[in-house]
This record gives C-alpha cells, sequence and structure tokens, in this order.
C-alpha cells in the first residue's frame, strides 16, 4: 500500500469518526457542495444544494441578529452605568453652586457630552452676581421660553425629552461651543407646584449622539431625578 493510500485511509478515518467536524466547517461544506455540482454536470438541478444555500443564508442572518441583540443588550448596559454614576455624582454637592459647577464638569464626563446647559424660566429681570458667576452652565430665560426651544415654536406639546440634530451659530445656549454642537437631548423640568419650568440641555459634538429614533427611557429616568434634586436646591 502506497503512503498516498495510507494517508487516504487515515483521513477516511478521521472524517469516519467525527463527521460533525465537517458539518460544522462552513468552507468545507462549500468546497464539497460545489465539487457534487460540478459532478452532477449544468443540465442537473441539485435541489439538495439549492436549500442548502437558503439554510446557510438563514443562519447568516440570525448570526448577524444574534450578534446586533448582544451589542445592543451591552450598550444599554453601558449606559444605564453612565446614568447611574452620573446621578451619584451630581448628589454629591453640599452647596447648589457645587452641583453646578459638577453638572458641566464631571456630570458631562460620564456622560459624555461636550455641553451642558440649565435654562430656569422666571418672570423676574433681577440680574444676580451668582448667575453671572455661573454664566457658563446656568442661563435665565422669560416666560415660555422652553416650550418654544423644545417645540420651534409650533403648537405641539413638548415631549419630557426631546433628541435631535442641530446646527447652529446661535451662542445664547451653548456660548462658544454653539458652532460645533451637532446634537442635543432638551429635558424639560417640572420644579414644582407654583414654579415655572426649566430645562436641561445636553450637548454633543457628534451629529449622531443624540437623535430622534433613539430611545429615551434612560435620559427621562435622569431628567426625573435632576427634577427632584432641583426642587431641593429650590426649597
Amino acid at each position: 500500500m502506497s503512503s498516498d493510500a495510507l494517508l487516504t485511509e487515515a483521513l477516511r478515518s478521521k472524517i469516519l469518526s467525527d463527521p460533525d467536524a465537517i458539518l460544522e466547517d462552513q468552507d468545507l461544506m462549500r468546497a464539497l457542495v460545489a465539487a457534487n455540482e460540478k459532478s452532477l454536470g449544468g443540465n442537473i438541478v441539485d435541489l439538495r444544494g439549492i436549500a442548502m444555500e437558503r439554510l446557510e443564508s438563514r443562519l447568516d442572518r440570525l448570526e448577524d441578529t444574534h450578534r446586533n441583540v448582544i451589542a445592543a443588550a451591552y450598550e444599554n448596559l453601558a449606559g444605564t452605568n453612565q446614568v447611574h454614576r452620573a446621578i451619584l455624582r451630581m448628589m454629591d454637592a453640599g452647596k447648589f453652586e457645587s452641583f453646578l459647577r459638577d453638572l458641566r464638569g464631571d456630570v458631562a464626563d460620564i456622560l459624555r457630552v461636550d455641553a451642558v446647559r440649565l435654562i430656569l424660566e422666571s418672570s423676574s429681570g433681577e440680574a444676580d452676581p451668582a448667575i453671572a458667576r455661573l454664566s457658563d452652565v446656568l442661563s435665565i430665560a422669560e416666560p415660555g421660553f422652553v416650550r418654544n426651544y423644545i417645540t420651534h415654536g409650533r403648537s405641539a406639546p413638548a415631549r419630557q425629552v426631546t433628541l435631535r440634530q442641530v446646527k447652529t451659530d446661535d451662542t445664547a445656549i451653548f456660548g462658544e461651543k454653539a458652532a460645533y454642537i451637532r446634537s442635543e437631548a432638551c429635558l424639560q423640568l417640572n420644579l414644582g407646584e407654583g414654579r415655572l419650568p426649566g430645562m436641561l440641555i445636553l450637548g454633543a459634538e457628534d451629529p449622531h449622539q443624540f437623535t430622534p429614533q433613539q430611545g429615551t427611557d434612560l435620559l427621562t429616568f435622569f431628567a426625573g431625578v435632576f427634577e427632584r434634586v432641583m426642587r431641593h436646591w429650590l426649597s
């Protein structure tokens, strides 16, 4: 018996002892199917080969879906952890001024946003030196500003969380960073009975960080916690 025959016999024995290894190897199965189709000739339709291709295509789609579901789950978990860390950091402040400075600093870094602005509506036009010192994070606006900003002046109701892409050079909200902000999350704040509403705006240079197609559950939760913290400070 020649060495080639011995090698062939060894391979044959290996395949017979573990046939599943052949079935699980997609490249090898494609080669076997191609060889089978070649041996049949061009005038014969191999229904088994067609069925196998369809099953293989379905398997590929299922694997892609599986990977996408896992990726989405990890992304959601990461987002949840981000929001929880931001809330814990936000609640560490002992004074309102420290709270606002943390908001534009550590909280913004944890949420991975490039700008944070807190807008409070007020019917009083009196200037406050404390507000001037924190003008890079806190602004006072006239009544009705929050709703008009969120809805762009339309009669539609303002949602608690609005995600959208933006492009503006108006420095009224983001100051000098306005030219770089390409998406924003607008969180409408209910500050309690007898108080005018407020708004927290998160701005990002990435135009895809906040888009209308994204879910708002985490930011709605964050807005709810932020409302309660603000009510504490305002009281």
